[in-house]
């Protein structure tokens, strides 16, 4: 497993289609997602990272969601996800 992806501290919205861009770049191995800056995250980045999850799992890898903040914990959970079942999209 490389580096861990260092997501922004605002996951909008405004982020989405760069953040799809670069998780498309990295669906070829084991990816672990560093959420420890991040402030906000909303339903459209939840699916952009839910769908990465699904590829590389289709594609024999894995998806890990760690240092995951209180506050992006309790955004999840109105969305419906914990950081492990938004790993574990899918399965």
């Amino acid at each position: 497993m490389g580096e861990p992806y260092l997501l922004p501290a605002r996951l909008d919205l405004s982020a989405s289609t760069a953040l799809a861009a670069d998780l498309a770049e990295r669906l070829d191995a084991d990816l672990t997602l560093d959420a420890g800056k991040v402030m906000q995250i909303g339903a459209l980045c939840t699916q952009v990272i839910a769908a990465a999850a699904i590829s590389l799992r289709e594609n024999g890898h894995s998806l890990s969601f760690v240092n995951a903040p209180d506050r992006v914990i309790d955004q999840l959970s109105h969305l419906g996800f914990t950081p492990e079942s938004l790993a574990e999209a899918g399965a």
